[in-house]
């Protein structure tokens, strides 16, 4: 049976259309997306061997352009249109954060991280700057790294704080090993850069670990 000769609610574009995204599985949605398999590949099987390949859909989504461009029928045009997605999940995510308080959405702030640095193959150390009621102004990848090791310079941070006009911070950096775990080294990069941003009264209110889809919080770990 060809994908054309599917019932109507087998097609992922039409079932999706008849009966909401929830009803799709991950294959499904993702093949709406893909639009086109190969010659003797529909798209629903490309869609299945991609989220095989990169265990699933999270993995997917980290996966880089080089990775994708491995995959037999993933072209440009796909690869173009899986960024597309991610992007316009950031900025979804990124105007939901500068509209209310942060921490009133803490998933939110979660994914949002997970989205800007899980899939860095270098160690990026990124400030969330914040407003007075604690909104997001902006958030900047200040610093990058190796492949397991960054610095980054409170001195910096400050002078970013201050031009941005900014009462607080949430720190964040990501671990490309995947070990998202808090190091000693971490906690003392922590309390160096509270201890700075205290003299210009900007607060710290938590430092994030991001690796291998995990978002770590020293503050819920008592770390701060």
């Amino acid at each position: 049976m060809t994908f054309l000769n599917l019932p109507i609610d087998a097609r992922p574009r039409e079932k999706l259309l008849a009966r909401g995204p929830d009803a799709l599985c991950d294959s499904e949605l993702l093949a709406v997306l893909l639009r086109t398999g190969l010659p003797g590949q529909p798209v629903l099987a490309l869609a299945r061997e991609l989220l095989d390949r990169f265990n699933g859909l999270a993995g997917l989504l980290r996966a880089s352009p080089e990775d994708l461009a491995e995959v037999r029928g993933v072209g440009p045009s796909k690869q173009a249109m899986l960024a597309a997605v991610m992007e316009l999940a950031r900025r979804g995510l990124r105007e939901g954060l500068s509209d209310q308080p942060v921490f009133e959405s803490v998933d939110a702030v979660r994914t949002y991280l997970r989205l800007q640095l899980d899939a860095l193959p270098y160690e990026c150390f990124a400030v969330m700057f914040l407003d007075v009621r604690h909104r997001l102004i902006r958030m900047d990848n200040m610093f990058r790294g190796t492949l397991s090791h960054t610095i980054a310079y409170p001195r910096e941070v400050v002078k970013r704080a201050l031009a941005l006009e900014a009462a607080a911070v949430i720190l964040a950096h990501n671990h490309p090993s995947g070990h998202a775990q808090p190091s000693d080294a971490d906690i003392r990069l922590t309390q160096a850069m509270k201890q700075a941003l205290a003299l210009v009264d900007v607060s710290v209110l938590d430092h994030f670990v991001v690796g291998a889809g995990n978002v770590v919080s020293m503050a819920e770990l008592g770390l701060m």
